[in-house]
Formats: C-alpha cells, structure tokens, sequence
C-alpha cells in the first residue's frame, strides 16, 4: 500500500481518502480486515497516531467497525458502501463543476466538452 501523499492535506484524511477508494473500487470488500494501526503506519511510514485518527474517523463515518482485540473491519452494509460511492462521485462532480465554471464554461459546454471527452475515449 503506497500512498503520495500531498502535504497541503492532512494525512489522516488522506488515508480515510484511500481507504474509502479501495472499498467503494471493491478492492476491500464487506467484512475485510484492515490492516492493524501499527501495521499501516509502519507501511505507510507515519506515527501510529496518525493511523488511529483515520481509523477512528471511519468507523465514526460508519465505514468501519472495530472488534475489541480482533481489529478494524470494513463494513457489510451494502447501503452503506453504495452512499459512499455516490457521495464520493457527487464530490468529484462539484469539483469539476466550479472549476469548469471559474474558467468560463457554460453549462452547456461542459456538457458538450464531456461527451466528446466520453466519445473520444480519453
């Protein structure tokens, strides 16, 4: 697990960024362990602390859950899972929204510019 991360975003929030991609892209599924606070910071090359916040965070989000003495693990609520995967996509839009906005586009343009984009395949 390799993460670059951008030093203008706090690191905790960078992780609960990659694990919640690598659970709605269904590389961690329903149920699946998380790696153990230690483990991850050791990996990914940050204090424990760190580690524990994102953890903490996400189980607080509902995304998690944690077993005392076993662990952390990935939620089953499929509900849950498919909220955070639209949440996630309506945050990418907004994004895109206002930046196409602040250089000008019409609504219009941005939505002949992504159908082309679509068409075109890039």
């Amino acid at each position: 697990m390799i993460i670059e991360f951008d030093e203008k975003v706090p690191i905790y929030l960078q992780i609960m960024d990659f694990i919640k991609k690598e659970i709605v892209k269904g590389n961690l599924k329903g149920g699946d362990k998380l790696p153990s606070v230690r483990e991850l910071a050791e990996m990914l090359k940050v204090n424990p602390n760190t580690v524990q916040k994102a953890y903490q965070e996400l189980e607080r989000e509902g995304i998690t859950y944690t077993l005392r003495g076993t662990g952390s693990f990935v939620t089953e609520d499929e509900r849950k899972i498919e909220a955070l995967k639209k949440q996630m996509a309506i945050s990418i839009l907004e994004k895109f929204y206002k930046d196409m906005k602040d250089i000008g586009f019409s609504d219009d343009d941005i939505v002949n510019l992504l159908q082309s984009y679509i068409k075109e395949g890039k």
